[in-house]
């Protein structure tokens, strides 16, 4: 198990280090936001009301509404990301990590709305209704690269039991362990717990994944806000320095070195990429799903998921990490979820990291559920539709694996296969820019009236 640590570790360093990933990542992005000219400002509130329902109509294609796709694709985004991938950002590359991933953010947003409306517009609707969609059917029938489309959905297949499985399962025990340390003596257990209730919900395909996201999005989102809200508000004359901190850590060769700022963008790109999805081409298969029978609408609607997931979520994490003082002084054992954890618990006591651990259960839980969605899909368009109920179980299997191996493998396969989904997906929005950019000046140019569902 060691060796195969070091080789993983090995790998993702590879993929992470090269200045050229990184260079490709946040380039994408910015390409982007120059081609739709800066869409993340022109949209925003466009893509508010969308995600109220104003102009959603009953007889529109799709198998679950905006809000409930959103809720969906935050589900698996809005995750141990949040609360461990922060807290290890922090933790090597510094606050100015922080900096990093607003930067991800903010272009990633350019980068989501760009995905999702490809996945809306080349998605496949069978005759029963199923939807299926995401960067593999837009590399299929957009650009006509099978192959291309067969390599993303297997790096996609091989992702869900990483990203979206074994390290949500892992980070959980992690957090928990940092308020109850018995529960390491009971890692299996755990996990057999988190695979029943797992398979509960998947089994059920996309509604009743959505159903059950829609419903713990919004209250895990707002318990784990108004936390971090009032550690804040009562460290509120330390916050401007907390900025002052990020930004002298993320620019500032000569406070900090040449080398803690490279460490600094790394890891605020890879956690930021991590936690936001933005370029890995996860959320398109969860929105392809939205009733609606205009692409822009699902890519205005895709775009709100960087911003609330990083630009807000872990923001506050970062924040509450700093403020504390918890980046600088912290047990040695207290990494990952376990460091997020102890910096709400010097402001808020036992109770502070007992929302850490309430919440992180949430979000691993939405996470997995999410991502089981989004490997079926590859699943199914690699092996057909008979192969999905076998993957739903070896998913629902390997929760209970993921909680009891080593934490550094399974994130070290994650980060591994982030690139490797990011890198066909990216190559699909380069090529297809032109329509994406089509796309959105016919929608901006059309007379949009919100419906009035009391009449309808």
């Amino acid at each position: 198990m060691e060796k195969l640590t070091e080789l993983s570790g090995d790998l993702a360093g590879l993929l992470w280090g090269s200045p050229i990933t990184l260079i490709v990542l946040l380039g994408v992005g910015f390409y982007l936001t120059l081609r739709l000219e800066l869409v993340q400002f022109k949209g925003f509130r466009h893509s508010i009301h969308l995600i109220q329902g104003k102009y959603t109509r009953a007889d529109e294609t799709g198998e679950v509404s905006h809000f409930q796709a959103l809720s969906t694709a935050l589900s698996a985004t809005v995750g141990t990301g949040n609360i461990a991938g922060v807290a290890t950002a922090i933790a090597i590359g510094g606050p100015g990590a922080l900096f990093w991933m607003w930067v991800t953010a903010f272009f990633g947003m350019a980068t989501k709305f760009a995905e999702c409306t490809l996945a809306l517009k080349f998605r496949e609707i069978s005759p029963d209704g199923k939807v299926a969609g995401g960067p593999m059917y837009t590399l299929l029938h957009g650009l006509k690269m099978k192959r291309t489309a067969m390599l993303f959905a297997f790096f996609a297949l091989i992702a869900s039991f990483g990203i979206g499985n074994m390290v949500q399962a892992n980070s959980v025990v992690d957090g928990l362990s940092y308020l109850w340390p018995e529960v390491k003596t009971y890692r299996w257990e755990f996990g057999l717990i988190m695979a029943i209730l797992v398979a509960l919900v998947i089994l059920g395909g996309v509604k009743r994944i959505a159903k059950v996201a829609s419903t713990i999005v919004p209250f895990m989102a707002v318990l784990y806000i108004a936390a971090a809200f009032i550690v804040l508000l009562s460290n509120i004359d330390k916050i401007p320095n907390a900025f002052f901190i990020v930004f002298n850590y993320a620019l500032n060769p000569w406070a900090v070195g040449g080398a803690a700022i490279g460490e600094a963008i790394r890891m605020g790109v890879a956690r930021g990429l991590f936690s936001n999805e933005a370029g890995l081409g996860s959320s398109p298969m969860a929105h392809a799903a939205a009733k609606t029978n205009e692409p822009v609408r699902e890519g205005l609607v895709a775009m709100m998921e960087p911003f609330i997931d990083t630009i807000i979520i872990c923001t506050m994490t970062g924040l509450v990490i700093i403020v504390t003082g918890a980046y600088a002084q912290h047990p040695d054992d207290a990494v990952g979820a376990s460091l997020t954890a102890f910096a709400f618990s010097q402001a808020l006591g036992d109770g502070g990291a007992m929302v850490v651990g309430i919440g992180l259960s949430l979000f691993a839980f939405s996470t997995i559920i999410a991502w089981s969605y989004y490997g079926d899909r590859s699943a199914q368009f690699l092996f057909g539709e008979q192969s999905v109920v076998i993957y739903r179980i070896v998913f629902a299997i390997l929760v209970a694996v993921g909680a009891g191996v080593p934490l550094n493998l399974v994130w070290n396969i994650a980060d591994s296969m982030n690139i490797l989904m990011a890198l066909p997906n990216l190559l699909c929005l380069v090529l297809l820019t032109g329509l994406v950019v089509k796309l959105k000046k016919e929608y901006f140019q059309k007379d949009h009236q919100p419906v009035n569902h009391e009449s309808a």
